[in-house]
């Protein structure tokens, strides 16, 4: 249910988005991306948790554990690069309105998403083969849903170093500069809302950008969290736990999140319903 639910769920922005002109925005154009890393990040994990408990099948070859590290590494990348894209589109569009519509073009969104996948899914391919190179001589139980970097690597009986360093420095390019940034953004953008002067213009400023905000807060809480347990060792039930709420819920609320606080999206599925009623009449 979970799986059908986030799937149908992102769907439907992507269908609704391409389906109505008037959210043929910026904005929308990034949702409908972030919409499908996360129905890719949803098929790349679910099913197989589905096989495992179902048909109580728990064995995976090392190449399907590979590529499924190698798509979850993707699209939680490029979630972070979206989220980011996403909050430098809504600082632009509150701190400097001006010069929103020569900057943030048809052409720069479009340059932006291209990017961010390439990006993605470049960085995540260098070390991902760097994995593919050590030798896994010992235990061959991951002890874990998926096969997330970590429980792989505790398998290896190489020299892990290399590893370790290549992913400490594509994430502290990729997801903590991302995180900063929009940390950064927002310190802009609730100072900038905090001065306009009428209580209508500041809700409806802080309207455009709190699904957003919400969607980076669960995103990246969990992510901190599962960062910052201080002994993976004697707490791994708990960053498994974690772990499930990045990788599952989030998928599963971000399309509930902007469903829910977006009257633009409201507003399409109710004329998607009438138009639908009138022509089954």
């Amino acid at each position: 249910m979970v799986y059908c639910v986030t799937v149908f769920g992102n769907l439907l922005i992507i269908v609704l988005v391409s389906y109505s002109g008037n959210l043929h925005t910026p904005m929308y154009l990034f949702l409908t991306q972030l919409s499908l890393s996360d129905i890719i990040l949803a098929t790349d994990i679910l099913p197989n948790i589905l096989h495992a408990v179902v048909v109580k099948d728990n064995v995976i070859s090392f190449m399907d554990c590979i590529v499924q590290f190698y798509f979850f590494d993707v699209s939680e990348t490029t979630d972070c690069l979206l989220l980011t894209v996403m909050c430098y589109d809504r600082y632009l569009a509150i701190c400097q309105p001006l010069h929103y519509a020569y900057i943030v073009n048809h052409r720069f969104c479009l340059r932006m998403i291209v990017m961010t996948w390439m990006l993605s899914a470049f960085v995540v391919l260098i070390h991902t083969l760097t994995i593919t190179r050590l030798n896994f001589c010992g235990p061959n139980q991951i002890d874990h849903f998926f096969c997330d970097l970590d429980p792989i690597l505790e398998l290896s009986c190489s020299d892990i170093t290399v590893v370790e360093i290549e992913v400490t420095i594509l994430s502290a390019l990729l997801v903590v500069i991302p995180f900063f940034i929009i940390i950064i953004s927002y310190v802009y953008i609730i100072f900038t809302i905090l001065q306009i002067p009428s209580i209508t213009g500041r809700q409806k400023a802080f309207s455009t950008c709190s699904s957003h905000l919400v969607v980076v807060s669960m995103y990246y809480g969990t992510l901190l969290c599962v960062y910052l347990v201080p002994n993976r060792n004697q707490s791994w039930k708990v960053t498994k736990f974690l772990s499930l709420l990045y990788t599952v819920v989030t998928p599963l609320m971000n399309p509930i999140v902007y469903s829910l606080r977006n009257k633009d999206l409201q507003n399409v599925v109710e004329k998607v319903v009438n138009d639908l009623y009138k022509n089954h009449q």
